[in-house]
């Protein structure tokens, strides 16, 4: 996949940005699906909790993730080229807070929390779940903070849930039909 970025403004025009906190204090007015992001292989298994995930394509199906490059153990997902996108039902809240990081838990201990299948690539699929997306890593790109992963998806799980897990001005809240 070519990288075709380039610097879109020329030099001599110089163009103020906002400051990280007034980027982040204005992205909470952004609502998004709670999904832990998981991935299995020889590498080690992980899972964290992420709001940055969006459908790429529809033909071939793929996602992209965005994943925080401050921890290293995120490194797994390009190691074992493999992850699954576990959208949260609004019954998730505390299994999103165990996967954020926040409670100190182990990986290990994470898992333990909740049931878990596997589709197709070996990462793990949470067991009621709204939808697991089974995605075999395509590409991957490290940017500012953060490495985006793109992954077409090989295998998909629905449920029934009619509830949403959403994160909105720094809390969850849960979106019903």
């Amino acid at each position: 996949m070519q990288n075709h970025t380039k610097d879109l403004m020329p030099k001599f025009q110089q163009i103020a940005t906002v400051s990280s906190q007034e980027y982040r204090d204005t992205m909470s007015c952004l609502a998004g699906a709670v999904h832990i992001v998981t991935t299995n292989g020889a590498k080690g298994k992980r899972g964290v909790t992420v709001s940055a995930c969006c459908s790429l394509s529809d033909d071939p199906p793929m996602l992209l993730v965005c994943l925080m490059r401050h921890n290293p153990e995120n490194k797994l997902f390009m190691e074992n080229g493999n992850f699954c996108v576990n959208s949260l039902a609004g019954k998730h809240r505390s299994l999103s807070e165990v996967f954020s990081g926040r409670c100190g838990f182990t990986q290990t201990e994470r898992f333990n929390t909740a049931q878990w299948n596997v589709l197709q690539t070996g990462a793990p699929s949470l067991s009621g779940a709204l939808a697991s997306f089974d995605c075999r890593l395509i590409c991957w790109h490290q940017h500012a903070t953060h490495y985006i992963l793109i992954g077409e998806v090989v295998a998909i799980n629905r449920n029934q849930e009619k509830d949403a897990l959403m994160y909105f001005n720094r809390d969850y809240h849960v979106l019903s039909l």
